[in-house]
């Protein structure tokens, strides 16, 4: 069986928290596209992950996966490996897996990065990762791969064809001393290399075979689907596809193989960086859900805009993927709140829509059109059952399956793992 999950907003749904109540369901985990600009935070008995690389599942006994759709950090792995040991989490090669094809973000992606943003007019809120240049890299077939870097004299002989065109490119950016000293220190690629060459695997053969034996795989993504390189709010996204269908193209799977798609949706909407917003909120109701829902991007920091749900961008997000359930997250930083609305459809130019525009530059002109529904003062953090649940909360749940026409039968109330409810 193999279940697609992906962010159907602009990422930071709370994918992190789902996948970890998920995980015990599967044998599994496989990460698909993005890089280390996405965090997915899981809070287990008072401790806090806030993982960038690593799937997931990682708290739990399955096999974990990191595919060749996905560009890796190998500073960035090996930081969160050392933050799992001190947990008590080892992870070792038969813990996880990465596909030798898997793109390597190099210090003079980042560098790169850092100094295309700065010199932008308009800019797009990159997190300066590095993840755009590396994926330049893959389409112009000029990348290092993950089977370059566990071998010491692949790596050496890559790293002299590809270095003095990367020196003259950034020197014609404008690179100082400091930065091109920063771009090309690779030697600690050799010791990271040695290190995790007992992970090196083939992820498209490996969830095959784990198919046809009748295995459980769970195909991860990051980000979120109007983050998409292809169909989201161009130019504020990011640099891979975040949709459903990319999980077969990049862990190598048929799509005849899926049997489920399930898409992660917050109470409301979130966005770090630039781009339009239709619902965001700037007073007290945005305050009230930037506070109590702690949005802070796990990557940057970044305070995230927040607005009211945006039924409009989900109905969007459901052709995009084909969802056949969506789990909401984060009900309880809605308490409080009274009247709680919902955007339904916008207004354009005098027209009503139910669906987004194509263009970027006309969602930033629509405007919302607004239900309300009545709110709760009640803490729901500790209901483990949809009826515990205020009257209130539940018609809200009910109204927003009505309008999507997908079914909600998760929904998490809190960071914690328990605080998860399962119609």
């Amino acid at each position: 069986m193999l279940t697609i999950l992906t962010g159907s907003q602009f990422g930071d749904e709370g994918k992190g928290k789902v996948v970890d109540v998920l995980a015990p369901s599967y044998d599994i985990i496989a990460r698909f596209q993005g890089g280390d600009n996405a965090g997915h935070t899981v809070k287990v008995g008072g401790r806090t992950f806030k993982l960038h690389t690593i799937p997931s599942g990682v708290l739990y006994d399955v096999r974990l996966l990191i595919g060749p759709g996905v560009v890796m950090n190998p500073r960035v792995l090996l930081e969160e490996f050392s933050q799992l040991e001190e947990g008590g989490v080892v992870v070792d090669g038969n813990k996880l897996g990465i596909d030798a094809k898997t793109s390597i973000i190099m210090p003079y992606h980042i560098v790169m990065d850092e100094l295309a943003e700065t010199r932008r007019r308009e800019r797009i809120g990159t997190t300066k990762r590095g993840i755009a240049y590396a994926y330049m890299d893959k389409v112009s077939r000029e990348e290092v791969q993950f089977a370059d870097i566990v071998d010491k004299e692949r790596l050496r002989r890559k790293l002299e064809t590809i270095l003095p065109a990367k020196r003259a490119y950034l020197e014609a950016m404008g690179a100082d001393d400091e930065q091109l000293e920063r771009a090309f220190d690779t030697e600690w690629l050799f010791e990271a290399g040695e290190r995790l060459s007992c992970h090196i695997t083939d992820v498209s053969r490996e969830v095959n075979v784990a198919l046809s034996q009748g295995k459980r795989v769970l195909a991860e993504g990051a980000q979120g689907t109007h983050l998409d390189i292809i169909h989201g709010t161009q130019k504020y996204v990011t640099s891979s596809s975040t949709i459903a269908g990319s999980a077969c193209a990049s862990l190598g799977v048929g799509p005849t193989m899926v049997d489920e798609v399930v898409g992660i949706v917050k109470a409301y909407i979130t966005r770090v960086g630039e781009g339009p917003l239709p619902t965001e909120q700037h007073g007290d109701v945005g305050e009230h859900m930037q506070q109590v829902g702690g949005e802070y991007g796990t990557t940057t920091g970044r305070l995230r805009r927040c607005g009211w749900f945006d039924v409009p961008l989900l109905r969007k997000s459901i052709a995009l993927n084909g969802y056949t359930s969506l789990v909401l997250t984060k009900l309880d930083v809605l308490g409080g709140l009274d009247p709680i609305k919902i955007c339904t459809s916008y207004e354009l130019d005098g027209t009503t829509l139910d669906y987004p525009p194509e263009l970027t530059s006309d969602l930033a002109r629509c405007t919302p059109v607004y239900e309300e529904l009545e709110g709760w003062d009640e803490d729901i953090s500790g209901a483990r059952s949809f009826e515990e649940l205020p009257s209130a909360a539940r018609r809200y749940v009910e109204r927003l399956e009505e309008l999507l026409g997908v079914p909600i039968p998760i929904i998490s109330t809190g960071p914690g793992r328990e605080q998860t409810i399962q119609r």
